[in-house]
């Protein structure tokens, strides 16, 4: 069963990429170039960015959003389609993220 989130309820995102060969840099540079815009959107209550210390050009983001309205609102912001278009072209996997609750 899929939980369920209030309206109100604060989510989490969490992501993972694995930079295609040779695009490592190119993943970096994308990652901290939406840093500074998604931090300052008034529904995001934390952003940090990762890198592996064990597989080389893996890289990691995990937010945390006010609401759904929130990330409604950042998904759809030109800073974040630019960054989704961008990392598409440099990870060697789909695009996908997990957008979370809790465990209950």
């Amino acid at each position: 069963m899929i939980p369920v989130a209030g309206p109100d309820a604060a989510l989490d995102l969490f992501a993972r990429f694995r930079a295609r060969a040779g695009c490592a840099e190119a993943l970096r540079a994308a990652i901290r170039e939406v840093e500074a815009p998604t931090r300052l959107e008034p529904g995001c209550l934390h952003y940090r960015a990762f890198e592996s210390v064990r597989v080389d050009g893996e890289f990691c983001i995990h937010s945390r959003w006010r609401d759904r309205a929130a990330f409604d609102l950042h998904a759809s912001l030109p800073h974040t389609v630019q960054f989704v278009a961008t990392v598409e072209t440099l990870i060697d996997h789909p695009f996908d993220v997990a957008l979370t609750i809790p465990m209950r």
